[in-house]
């Protein structure tokens, strides 16, 4: 089980990409929104909420403080990341995409 949650939490992460910065389009978000329907089955609790938290944040065409954004991203990471390993010292802040433009 350890093993498929990592599988599709990894999925989770890369489609998140469609929420960060300017690598933001309409298809990653489609791709984002078709990996957390099917985390429902999957997820605790804590990172359903967090995704949640995250969708909140942009509906509406909202567009969230950059910063708020992140610690909304990074609360998902760190909600896997228990998950996954029981703990984590890291917070909110440490996870950062970088935008990679061709």
């Amino acid at each position: 089980m350890l093993k498929f949650k990592e599988e599709k939490y990894t999925n989770l992460i890369i489609a998140l990409q469609g929420f960060v910065g300017s690598t933001v389009s309409t298809q990653k978000k489609k791709l984002f929104f078709e990996e957390h329907y099917k985390s429902w089955l999957y997820s605790t609790d804590e990172v359903v909420k967090n995704i949640n938290d995250l969708i909140a944040s942009v509906e509406n065409g909202k567009t969230p403080d950059p910063l708020e954004g992140r610690k909304l991203i990074g609360n998902i990471i760190l909600a896997m990341r228990k998950d996954l390993l029981g703990s984590t010292s890291l917070m909110n802040v440490d996870f950062r995409y970088i935008d990679i433009i061709d």
